[in-house]
């Protein structure tokens, strides 16, 4: 299974402060990748090997990818007990509490971050 997020803006940057639209539902987030903040939610889902959506949310935009994990993992019927995440989903909080619940959450290393010991 793989876990990701998508920022899903409401608006352009320059109107992030000044926007009235979904005002105390929508906030403002950070998109890593594209180094921007934006003012609008997040969507987390959790697809199949096959591309099959097995579970989605939709946040705020300040909501961090690994907070919504859990939650996400407890509504979800695993297909297999491997889970894919990217630089999102690191940190060893989250790699036990889904280790407790039968998953094994595969990230990428990081140089100057916590690292899962091979079993």
């Amino acid at each position: 299974m793989i876990i990701d997020s998508f920022p899903v803006p409401v608006c352009q940057p320059v109107r992030n402060y000044r926007v009235r639209i979904f005002r105390g539902s929508a906030n403002i987030g950070y998109k890593a990748t594209k180094k921007i903040y934006y003012y609008g939610f997040k969507v987390h889902a959790i697809v199949s090997d096959d591309g099959y959506v097995l579970d989605y949310a939709v946040t705020r935009a300040s909501v961090h990818d690994a907070k919504e994990t859990v939650e996400l993992m407890k509504n979800t019927h695993p297909a297999n007990r491997y889970l894919l995440g990217d630089e999102g989903y690191l940190g060893k909080q989250l790699h036990d509490r889904l280790k407790q619940m039968g998953y094994e959450l595969w990230t990428p290393y990081r140089k100057n971050g916590w690292r899962q010991k091979a079993q």
